[in-house]
Formats: structure tokens, C-alpha cells, sequence
């Protein structure tokens, strides 16, 4: 009997638990599910007039890293792992 008065309180540890890494990631690195990767580089390739190569890296990179960051450009500091993957050259390869 006193082995299930301790499952209520075990659950809820663990619904607490599921729940703070859910939203610990929340607008950072890894937050993306790789369901939202397309929608997340769809706007962020809106803007420019190299839509489809855009959309391939992008979509590269978020799968990577399950990160995009905000905006059509920049804000790169918001994904370190999207900023620092790199071409043979040494440039950006994430738009």
C-alpha cells in the first residue's frame, strides 16, 4: 500500500521535470523540433532573390542545430552552432 501512495508524487515529479526541459531551450539553441526547421527557413529566406539556395542551406543547418535565427539576416549570436558552420573557404554557410 505505501508503494502506491509514492506513484501521485513520482508522476508529478516527473510532469515538473518534462515540463523544465521543454521550456529551458525556449528561443535558443535546440528549441526547434525538425517539423518546424521548413516554416523557421521559409521566413527566414524570404527576403532574398536566392530563395532556393537559401532554403537548402538553411534547412541543412537547422537540422544541425534546431536553430534558426530570427529575423530575414544576422542575429546570428542567437544559434552559435548555425554561426559556426563553416564552407571550405571559411565563410558563413548558413544564411
Amino acid at each position: 500500500m505505501a508503494r502506491l501512495s509514492r506513484l501521485p508524487i513520482a508522476f508529478a515529479l516527473l510532469l515538473a521535470f518534462a515540463f523544465a526541459m521543454q521550456t529551458s531551450n525556449a528561443g535558443k539553441e535546440g528549441s526547434l523540433t525538425l517539423q518546424q526547421c521548413p516554416d523557421a527557413c521559409s521566413y527566414r529566406c524570404s527576403q532574398t532573390q536566392y530563395r532556393n539556395r537559401c532554403l537548402e542551406f538553411c534547412n541543412y543547418c537547422c537540422v544541425r542545430c534546431l536553430c534558426v535565427p530570427s529575423g530575414f539576416y544576422g542575429n546570428r549570436e542567437e544559434c552559435p552552432c548555425y554561426n559556426n558552420i563553416k564552407t571550405k573557404e571559411g565563410t558563413n554557410k548558413c544564411p
